[in-house]
């Protein structure tokens, strides 16, 4: 006999699209289950080593499941490959606990982008089902209850908000910042401290940031930065009324002849299948494997997939256009005083530019279009990546004196500093989620295919933003500066492919993240996002996960 689980409220995953709702209800004195696929890991678990990020134990195993990646050769032709490169984090709180935490709010024009911008031929852009206004409280709670540090300075893409200011001083900076901030102001620009959903004094029994610089791609030993887990798992569980079940693979939503979910069924970590029972249900295990888990969850009323009588799970799925650019300073040209500044380690450089969240430049569009956002940053330390990069000259292998001589060079003699471009990624049809028909994983289930085609406004405005990052590293001093577009899918930030909207023919969930035919599932992570904005889009994800909580919470209370 299948061995089964009961709760009032299911969640399948666990990051900032699971997290706040089970917080929410499991506060509410609902019954929570939560699935994780992965383990749960603690900060005692991560330690300050560069090599920590290449962990095996962090991320799901490409022998055991991968994806299969379609891209576009510029051709006509498509490439295909298989890849693991979207797995984020494979652990309780998700990729949440690898994230650098810029925790930047949409503006309202994001909300309607067609609205204000007009159509893009080739473009799937739709407006929101919500505006900013219904987001904004709760885009407030993310920085109170998660954790964000930051300084609210007055620039002209300042969004509304309804605190003058973020609830934890900003993370210290580093003393680049100074210099960043002197060139902008040269070039007429808008220096912004950077929000970050890092804890920058003590807060709710976690640690303050200890400064160590790994930070993006790698765990928190202190517990500073605001995952899933960290901010809002470990509190849900210990208040009795949330369980979270590890090693937990959920492979298909069961539904009844009305067409509701009844059960989940996952496999557990020795292969045997287990059913979960609930009155609601939430799917929250990351764009991709969202739409998967849907397409791969038939039934009497659902022929194709939950959700899928129209066509449209895994349609419109997005990555995170942009590109990223570095400036290198040379130590020798700089004064004493100087260079040693330069050198600091552990505090964040912390300063974006959203100067040209609108660009209006004639030379690029002859209206304005929406343009993004530059954030400045540091790579975390990884001296033997880098030192094993410069072994090449060329196409010429260095060694003995030459190399030791660049080696030097390059750890005591110069410093590089990064920027990164953050632009939406327009929706468009080649850009999709679906089943693959060949390939498995090792549970002997169909992997996502991902085709990831991109159209070429976002090759135009991202490298507008590149040469303006450029500008920027050249102002400051930079001995060195260079950019570069991308237009391959990013491994992370990936978003749609569950669209919400107000047309059952154009989108799989209604405004409040609830799939259209069946009404006790939901979906709440980055899947209900029509476009991804102009920054990174895990706060608003976290910000809408709360709001449909307290949607469910409405409907809990009439069941």
């Amino acid at each position: 006999m299948k061995k089964t689980h009961e709760f009032d409220v299911c969640i399948v995953g666990s990051g900032v699209g699971g997290g706040p709702v089970a917080y929410e209800l499991a506060k509410a004195g609902y019954k929570v289950g939560v699935l994780e696929k992965g383990k749960w890991f603690t900060e005692s678990d991560f330690f300050k080593d560069e090599q920590l990020g290449r962990h095996r134990v962090f991320r799901s195993q490409f022998r055991d499941e991968r994806h299969t990646l379609e891209e576009p050769n510029g051709d006509g032709s498509w490439s295909r490959d298989t890849t693991a490169q979207f797995w984020g984090g494979n652990i309780v709180g998700g990729a949440s606990n690898f994230m650098s935490g810029y925790f930047h709010r949409l503006k309202p024009e994001d909300f309607r982008l067609v609205s204000e911008y007009g159509e893009i031929e080739g473009a799937n852009t739709v407006d929101w089902p919500i505006s900013y206004d219904e987001l904004e409280p709760y885009y407030t709670k993310v920085e109170q209850l998660v954790g964000v540090s930051g300084r609210v300075v007055q620039h002209p893409h300042l969004e509304p908000r309804s605190t003058k200011d973020f609830p934890f001083p900003p993370t210290a900076e580093h003393p680049v910042a100074q210099r960043f901030d002197l060139a902008c102001r040269k070039l007429k620009l808008h220096p912004l401290p950077m929000a970050r959903a890092i804890l920058s004094v003590p807060f709710n029994s976690r640690m303050s940031c200890e400064y160590s610089g790994y930070c993006g791609s790698y765990g928190c030993h202190s517990g500073a930065k605001g995952s899933s887990r960290a901010a809002l798992l470990d509190d849900a569980v210990a208040g009795g009324n949330c369980k979270v079940i590890t090693q937990a693979k959920v492979y298909r939503l069961n539904s009844d002849e009305n067409g509701r979910v009844s059960s989940v069924d996952y496999f557990d970590k020795d292969g045997a299948s287990v059913r979960v029972r609930a009155k609601v249900f939430v799917v929250a295990c990351y764009a991709i494997e969202s739409a998967r888990l849907l397409l791969s969850s038939k039934g009497h009323k659902h022929p194709d997939g939950i959700g899928n009588n129209r066509g449209q799970v895994g349609k419109n799925l997005h990555c995170c256009a942009g590109g990223t650019g570095h400036g290198v300073f040379k130590l020798n040209k700089l004064t004493d005083p100087e260079a040693k500044q330069l050198k600091i380690r552990g505090p964040f450089f912390n300063r974006a530019l959203q100067d040209w969240y609108v660009i209006d430049d004639r030379s690029v569009s002859d209206k304005p279009i929406k343009g993004g956002t530059l954030d400045f940053v540091f790579d975390p330390p990884s001296p033997t990546a880098e030192a094993a990069g410069l072994k090449w000259e060329g196409d010429n292998l260095l060694w003995g004196t030459p190399l030791k001589q660049k080696i030097k060079s390059h750890f005591t003699q110069s410093k590089d500093f990064k920027f990164e471009v953050f632009c939406d990624w327009l929706t468009n049809d080649e850009c999709y989620v679906s089943l693959d028909p060949d390939e498995r994983d090792k549970w002997d289930q169909p992997v996502a295919k991902v085709r990831a085609g991109f159209h070429p406004h976002d090759e135009k405005v991202a490298q507008y933003l590149v040469d303006r990052g450029v500008e920027v590293m050249k102002a400051m001093g930079a001995d060195e500066a260079w950019g570069n577009v991308f237009t391959s899918p990013t491994s992370n930030l990936v978003a749609g492919g569950c669209r919400f909207g107000n047309d059952p023919d154009t989108s799989v969930l209604d405004r409040n993240c609830r799939v259209h035919d069946c009404d006790n599932l939901y979906v709440t992570d980055g899947s209900f996002m029509p476009n991804g904005g102009s920054v990174t889009p895990t706060l608003t994800i976290y910000a809408n996960a709360f709001r449909v909580a307290d949607k469910i919470l409405e409907e809990m209370s009439q069941l």
